[in-house]
């Protein structure tokens, strides 16, 4: 992967818990950049954005205090996504995370093929969110 692919995966990241893009965004840009996907690990405190080769690039999340609960509450998780579409006045990519790991969420995969982000917890549990059609 070369340096200016990786550069927009560090920009879309850092654009998260800046609030200097949102989710769509997010997605045309990394689209753009020729990924397919990513993959935010709050166990590992990482980012993994792939390229459809196998190529990838680990990013380290800013850091958000607590632990990933071990009963996954795909209601919660569910009601801070839509706190996001919503772009809730006070919402911020951090304290998403902080309480979607609060609620069980140990990551998420973002699919561009699929469309989807798939929300899962310890347990293996999910929860589907589809892009907007």
């Amino acid at each position: 992967m070369d340096a200016q692919t990786k550069t927009i995966a560090q920009n879309c990241l850092t654009a998260s818990y800046e609030a200097t893009m949102d989710f769509p965004e997010i997605v045309g840009a990394l689209i753009k950049a020729g990924f397919d996907g990513y993959l935010v690990d709050y166990r590992r405190s990482t980012t993994t954005y792939y390229l459809p080769d196998g190529d990838n690039v680990e990013l380290p999340n800013v850091k958000t205090p607590g632990l990933v609960a071990a009963i996954f509450a795909a209601e919660v998780v569910e009601a801070n996504v839509r706190q996001a579409q919503a772009k809730t006045p006070g919402y911020t990519y951090k304290g998403f995370c902080e309480k979607v790991k609060a609620a069980g969420c140990a990551g998420y995969l973002v699919s561009f093929l699929g469309k989807r982000v798939v929300y899962y917890g310890r347990t293996g549990e999910t929860h589907v969110e589809h892009f907007p059609q």
